[in-house]
């Protein structure tokens, strides 16, 4: 049985996600949503809210599970037996922040990554963007699974009010 493992700090998950899960599975026996912490971002959402959400999220998808990824990707992927890292790639950008970590993952384990490209319909789609559009109260709701619009909301409302906008 062939491991993938698609990993993210999915602050929130999105439909791209999604599709990039999806597409993986029908590569692989088996995709492991792995949720990390990266340290380079401030997370809305705690690592235990994006786990349950991305669980919801994939829960009628057979052959895909989500666990927490609790330190390095490569260690994580050798612990659940990961053949390959999938990550979805909407442009350059993603390419030029990709490969560098796909290099080292190699590097530390041999585990191969591979990059499918995004559905080109949902190529806008970024948990940064999502989160910024709902700060300022627009609508996310066609961009993110059931359920993670309400839970983004509720935690940007538990933030305190920046730059004297109000909610």
């Amino acid at each position: 049985m062939t491991v993938a493992v698609c990993p993210g700090s999915f602050d929130p998950i999105t439909l791209g996600h999604l599709d990039v899960v999806r597409r993986a599975r029908a590569m692989f026996d088996e995709v492991v949503v792995g949720v990390a912490r990266n340290s380079s971002k401030s997370a809305l959402l705690t690592l235990e809210q994006r786990v349950e959400l991305a669980r919801a999220a994939v829960a009628g998808l057979p052959g895909v599970r989500v666990e927490p990824v609790p330190g390095l990707l490569s260690e994580f992927c050798r612990d659940v037996g990961a053949a390959a890292v999938v990550k979805g790639l909407r442009g350059g950008a993603d390419v030029d922040h990709e490969v560098p970590m796909a290099l080292m993952n190699r590097h530390l384990t041999g585990v191969e990554t591979v990059f499918v490209l995004g559905d080109p319909a949902l190529a806008h789609i970024a948990s940064s963007l999502v989160k910024d559009v709902a700060r300022h109260g627009g609508a996310v709701g066609d961009l993110v699974p059931a359920g993670v619009e309400h839970a983004v909301r509720d935690a940007l409302g538990a933030l305190p009010a920046q730059g004297g906008m109000t909610r």
